[in-house]
């Protein structure tokens, strides 16, 4: 008979603890601890399988299988790029965000459009009427979607085996729980072991596996980490649920690059593509008031024109107060430090407030260079030239380093036109023949300080 064996997992990263406490000891999160219960086969000893049921190896260079896999488009160019080109079959794919985002509204929209065969949508926290009000509201008129309002976890596979579709949208994982185990539905023990339930039947059937989850209040997907890592893709809305514009970002991708970002524009009719984010991210923009810069940035594959606004007041209090929105902080602390200490820009007694327009993120470091010169902007109270794109890396002497996809940048600035665009001297020295013909003037800058004059700041 087979022994029970009571174990502590933790809610916030999955780490396993055999006692009880009130901290964990991996995350030092208070208080997320649950008793979870496993059955453990009694005896030590391994079942021996025969040698006729073992799988069989394949070379990796001499063996060459037939091509079984293939994307299915979601009828969303923005969508398609984030993805790789597509939604790969007997795949599983985790979309997270806030609530009132849009992951159900997403989930509808792919549905119809990715193929003609049939769809299971698993309603778990919605009723049918529910979805449906929302398909009318959205325009989507399909046969092939098919709604199914249940949350035990057998039910759900025993319906997968009786219909057979292409794919299975889970709405969401968090409402589904098994029989199997003790805890209730939202616990980490029930996420974890129904979505590995629901992975395995997807890689052994071939269908495709859409499953929507909740997030934390720290931004991050809620259930173990363990989660993320059983899947193959991970998409993540970013932006805010009362804002117009929203983002998907690929945080994990077996099958394309975890660099993409997908821009949509929410309305009455759902998510519709934003084919040029550039113009949104620099749009109704002030271009005379100080503290503005525009950066050209790299997403993926695209190249992006973003505006960063600086805002620089004395502070009031002993310690100024350094926020940041979109941009790492610690970065921001290290451009301050060299405006103060290599161009003798006072930065101590000022408060500084960095945001970049839209909500993007800003990651790489070439956005170094525009965050730079939109503080000297507000700090000197002088208005940089409108007509200039920054990009470049700032070190910690001052002096500017190279960057990659210079040609991309300067290619994107130039459609949008932009007269100059400010790179570092080391990417204008090989520049292609056909970049010296666009309609912009490239400047080659070695050092923050040259930037800056170029810049009359």
């Amino acid at each position: 008979m087979a022994k029970s064996s009571i174990r502590y997992i933790c809610a916030n990263c999955g780490a396993v603890s055999l006692k009880y406490s009130g901290k964990c000891f991996d995350c030092q999160s208070w208080g997320t601890l649950q008793e979870t219960h496993e059955e453990a086969p009694e005896g030590g000893s391994k079942k021996k399988i025969p040698t006729s049921q073992l799988s069989k190896p394949e070379n990796l260079l001499a063996d060459e299988p037939p091509e079984t896999s293939r994307r299915l488009p979601t009828g969303m160019n923005e969508l398609d790029r984030v993805l790789g080109g597509g939604l790969m079959n007997a795949s599983a794919v985790l979309c997270g965000g806030e609530p009132g985002i849009g992951k159900s509204t997403l989930m509808l929209q792919i549905a119809p459009s990715a193929t003609p065969a049939k769809i299971l949508y698993i309603c778990g926290e919605e009723s049918p009427s529910q979805v449906r009000d929302r398909a009318r509201r959205l325009g989507i008129h399909t046969e092939n979607l098919w709604l199914l309002a249940e949350v035990t976890l057998e039910r759900i596979l025993a319906s997968i085996d009786n219909e057979k579709p292409a794919i299975v949208i889970i709405d969401s994982i968090q409402t589904i729980f098994s029989d199997e185990y003790q805890s209730s539905a939202g616990t980490i023990t029930q996420i974890r072991e129904c979505a590995s339930s629901l992975i395995r039947t997807a890689k052994s059937r071939g269908f495709i596996l859409l499953i929507i989850g909740h997030i934390t209040k720290a931004g991050s997907l809620a259930g173990p980490k363990t989660l993320e890592h059983m899947v193959d893709t991970v998409l993540q809305f970013e932006g805010e649920s009362h804002q117009r514009y929203r983002m998907i970002r690929s945080v994990k991708n077996r099958f394309g690059s975890t660099n993409e970002i997908g821009v949509f524009r929410m309305d009455e009719h759902g998510l519709e593509e934003v084919t040029n984010p550039s113009e949104f991210f620099i749009a109704d923009r002030s271009a005379d008031v100080p503290g503005n810069a525009v950066i050209a940035a790299i997403e993926g594959t695209r190249a992006l024109l973003v505006e960063v606004q600086a805002l620089v007041s004395k502070t009031n209090y002993s310690m100024p107060q350094r926020i940041s929105s979109g941009f790492d902080l610690k970065r921001l602390n290290i451009i301050l430090a060299v405006l103060e200490k290599r161009l003798l820009i006072p930065t101590w007694g000022q408060d500084v407030f960095i945001k970049a327009a839209g909500g993007l993120k800003l990651v790489e470091p070439a956005a170094d260079l525009g965050v730079a010169a939109a503080i000297a902007s507000g700090i000197r109270d002088i208005t940089s030239d409108p007509s200039t794109v920054c990009a470049g890396e700032i070190g910690l002497s001052g002096e500017l380093r190279a960057i990659s996809d210079s040609e991309r940048r300067i290619r994107e600035a130039a459609h949008l036109g932009f007269q100059r665009i400010l790179l570092p001297a080391a990417n204008t020295r090989d520049l292609k023949a056909s970049l010296k013909t666009l309609p912009i003037t490239i400047v080659g800058c070695k050092t923050l300080q040259q930037a800056l004059d170029h810049l009359e700041l």
